[in-house]
C-alpha cells in the first residue's frame, strides 16, 4: 500500500462526503479509491469510515485519524512549497470557480498574463453561476460578488464593480424611458436576476445623494445566470440591473441604453474566497497575489 497516497484518499473522501466525487477531484477510477480506503483500514486495524449505498460517515476513529492525517499532509505541502517558493517555480493545479460574466468580461481577458508568468500552473476553471462547496466540489478558491459572512472562508477584497440599470433601445420606444426608479411600478416589465441557492428575485436598488431606494416588484420574468439575464434584456424583454462590466460591449454598440443614470446603486464588492481551514499552496497564494494587484481595476471597467 501507498500509505501516502492512501491518507491523501481517505482525506478527500471525507472532505467530499462521497467516494465518487473524492474519485473525481482526484482524477482516480472509484475503484482505486474504494480499495486505498479498504486498505489504509486494514493496516490501521480500524473502520474509518461506515459506508451505505447513500451516504459514506466518517467514525469516530475516523474523525481522529483524518484530523492527525491532515496535519501531516499539510507539513509536507509546506516542505514542497518551500523548494517551490526557492525555486520561484509554483506548479500545479489550481481549481477556481467564478460566475458566467465576470468570467467573460473580465478574468478570462486577464488570464493570458497569468499564464505566461506561471507556466506551470494549470487551471481549471468552474464557469457557473451556482453557488459551490469549496470542500465538497473540491474547488481551491471562488471569486464572488456580494457581501461575504460565512466565518469559515477566508474573503479577501479583490475591487468593486458597478451597477447600471439598462434596457434596450425598442423597449424604451415602445414603453417610454422612466425618470426616476418609482416609475418601474407603473407598467415597466422587470427582468430579476434570481439567487441559484434561495430562488428568490435580487430587489432593484437605487441610491441618490444618500438617499436609498429598493424596489421589490413582481418581476415579468426572472433569470438565474448572468449571461442570460442580459440577453434578455437586449432582446427588448425588460429592464435589468448589471454590472456595467458585463453591459459595457451592448452599450457601446447601443444595443443597450442606461438609464436612471444618477440613481446608480452603491458600488458592488468582489471577494476572493478560500476555506479558513485548508493549507493555502503557493500556486494559490500567487493567484490570490496577481487577483489582488490585477483584478480590481478590470472589474472597475478601467
Amino acid at each position: 500500500m501507498d500509505q501516502l497516497l492512501a491518507m491523501r484518499v481517505f482525506a478527500r473522501v471525507v472532505e467530499t462526503g462521497n467516494f465518487t466525487r473524492a474519485a473525481d477531484a482526484l482524477d482516480m477510477p472509484n475503484a482505486t479509491v474504494s480499495k486505498l480506503v479498504q486498505e489504509l483500514e486494514s493496516h490501521l486495524n480500524v473502520r474509518l469510515l461506515q459506508r451505505t449505498t447513500r451516504r459514506v460517515t466518517v467514525t469516530a476513529e475516523g474523525q481522529d485519524y483524518y484530523a492527525k492525517a491532515t496535519r501531516v499532509l499539510h507539513d509536507l505541502d509546506d516542505i514542497d512549497a518551500s523548494f517551490n517558493v526557492a525555486q520561484g517555480k509554483p506548479r500545479g493545479h489550481l481549481r477556481v470557480d467564478i460566475g458566467s460574466s465576470t468570467a467573460s468580461c473580465v478574468l478570462i481577458p486577464l488570464l493570458p498574463d497569468f499564464m505566461k508568468r506561471y507556466p506551470d500552473i494549470r487551471i481549471d476553471l468552474g464557469v457557473s453561476d451556482r453557488a459551490v462547496d469549496l470542500i465538497s466540489d473540491s474547488v481551491d478558491c471562488v471569486i464572488r460578488g456580494g457581501p461575504m459572512d460565512d466565518s469559515s472562508l477566508v474573503a479577501r477584497h479583490i475591487g468593486w464593480a458597478t451597477l447600471i440599470t439598462c434596457a434596450s433601445p425598442a423597449y424604451l420606444k415602445q414603453h417610454g424611458v422612466p425618470a426616476y426608479p418609482e416609475e418601474l411600478r407603473n407598467g415597466h416589465k422587470l427582468i430579476s436576476y434570481v439567487s441559484t441557492q434561495s430562488g428568490r428575485a435580487f430587489p432593484f436598488r437605487f441610491e441618490r445623494g444618500g438617499e436609498k431606494t429598493e424596489l421589490k416588484i413582481e418581476h415579468r420574468m426572472g433569470i438565474n445566470e448572468s449571461t442570460a439575464h442580459l440577453a434578455a434584456c437586449v432582446a427588448g424583454l425588460g429592464i435589468v440591473q448589471t454590472f456595467d462590466y458585463a453591459a459595457a460591449n451592448d452599450l457601446k454598440q447601443k444595443a443597450l441604453v442606461e438609464i436612471l443614470k444618477p440613481w446608480r446603486p452603491a458600488a458592488y464588492p468582489f471577494h476572493v474566497v478560500y476555506p479558513s481551514n485548508r493549507h493555502v499552496t503557493h500556486r494559490l497564494q500567487v493567484f490570490i497575489d496577481w487577483l489582488m494587484a490585477r483584478f480590481p481595476d478590470k472589474v472597475a471597467g478601467r
